[in-house]
């Protein structure tokens, strides 16, 4: 009996509770409905966001591009043509030089016929052999008259002392009064080298001093000569001349 009782109860309890609840049932189930569906969806999303990594696709190595050379053809550059140049050369005409006919120039010697001495071919060039020395015997004395001789000027006139009285001396260019005129005396070098003894002297100045003081020695070894000296305008005068053992 009593369970019959609980059953009624329980019966009656289940029907109060369908009878409650049933206007709230189709309500109920779309919402599970709708969970359902929504758990679903999350599902494959989260599925799917789960899958991605499994599908991400490896990266593709990208093979080396070949790039072939370029050949560049050679360049040929056409040759240029240069006009000739044609050079006209100047007529060269011959100059003619027309030489004055040398006239034989005669010089006096003294105690001798007179030397006529023809000039050089024009165009050649002669040397004239060196003349000997001439062999002097000194007169007077061999005493020291004279005061230095070296360093006179070879320009111009210097000055000597001989026996107390000044004289001039020239080593060039040297002129006096003669006749009528003025005379040069040729160059010391014509002259000609002495030898006195076994000394040789060479001629090296002209002294304006008389015959009387152009004798002796000077302090620095000359040897004073009185002599007959050509002159440039062909006259022959007697002149004292200084010959020392240097040029």
């Amino acid at each position: 009996m009593t369970k019959i009782t609980g059953l009624t109860i329980f019966n009656v309890g289940l029907l109060a509770a369908v009878v409650l609840f049933a206007p709230y049932g189709p309500t109920s189930a779309q919402e599970r409905s709708a969970t359902s569906t929504n758990f679903s969806a999350q599902e494959k999303k989260e599925g799917g966001n789960k899958a991605a990594p499994a599908r991400r696709a490896a990266p593709q190595r990208a093979a080396p591009r070949m790039v072939a050379p370029r050949r560049a053809q050679p360049r040929v550059a056409a040759p240029q043509r240069t006009a000739p140049r044609t050079v006209t050369q100047r007529k060269i005409t011959s100059r003619a030089t027309t030489q004055p006919k040398a006239t034989s120039r005669v010089v006096k010697q003294r105690k001798g016929a007179p030397k006529v001495v023809a000039p050089a071919a024009a165009g050649r060039k002669t040397a004239s052999p060196a003349a000997a020395p001439r062999v002097i015997t000194p007169r007077g004395t061999r005493a020291v008259t004279t005061s230095r001789l070296r360093g006179v000027p070879t320009r111009g006139a210097g000055r000597t002392v001989i026996r107390g009285h000044n004289y001039s001396v020239w080593r060039s260019g040297y002129r006096i009064r003669h006749g009528s005129g003025w005379r040069t005396f040729v160059a010391l070098s014509t002259l000609g080298a002495i030898t006195i003894g076994s000394n040789e002297y060479y001629p090296y100045a002209y002294i304006s001093a008389p015959e009387d003081f152009c004798q002796g020695l000077t302090e620095d070894g000359c040897e004073l000569n009185w002599e007959q000296v050509q002159t440039e305008e062909g006259d022959v005068i007697d002149q004292c001349v200084a010959y020392c053992p240097w040029q």
